[in-house]
């Protein structure tokens, strides 16, 4: 009964995040005070901007950490998502950007629900992982239509654990790691 109440309570945190995804606290991150507010204001900045010009034309979803920026969503062409990346690489302090945007039709509420339950499933079997070396909140985790990626600043042991708990997860067709590795 806990575990269900805990479930439906991460899914209602990571659909209040536009984008499907979410860390727990900022915990034991291992980013500086510094680069986290970075990243907060990379990923608004970004989103205002793509917003502002496509308006419901896009879906799209940034994330960023360590100052590099996932992008991922559906675009209606290549011009915009060419464009996209452009917009955000005006961003200030954006080091890095990984368009995993698609060319394809919006997503319906419904697969956007599926992407939140995934991420909120893999959180919590990230949690229960049963390792103490191991932070489920270091590790970030966004998934869109089925693909989950994994950001983070790691030791290469808590990457092949979150690599792990995420492929074996329910509703996962693949995942992509974007680590740093601290190791």
């Amino acid at each position: 009964m806990i575990q269900r109440t805990l479930s439906l309570l991460l899914l209602a945190l990571a659909l209040a995040f536009q984008g499907c995804a979410t860390t727990l606290t900022k915990g034991s991150d291992r980013r500086t005070q510094g680069t986290y507010i970075d990243d907060g204001y990379i990923a608004d900045t970004a989103t205002d901007r793509i917003k502002n010009k496509y308006e419901s034309k896009v879906h799209i979803n940034v994330h960023s950490y360590n100052r590099k920026v996932l992008v991922t969503g559906e675009v209606p062409d290549e011009a915009a998502k060419a464009d996209i990346t452009r917009i955000i690489g005006g961003v200030q302090n954006v080091t890095d950007i990984r368009n995993q945007l698609d060319i394809a039709p919006l997503t319906n509420l419904s697969s956007r629900s599926g992407d939140a339950l995934t991420t909120s499933n893999i959180i919590l079997r990230m949690q229960g992982s049963g390792t103490r070396e191991f932070r489920a909140d270091r590790i970030e985790v966004v998934t869109e239509a089925g693909v989950v990626y994994l950001l983070g600043l790691v030791t290469r042991a808590e990457a092949k654990i979150a690599t792990d708990v995420a492929s074996t997860s329910s509703g996962v067709k693949k995942v992509v790691p974007y680590f740093e590795f601290v190791d």
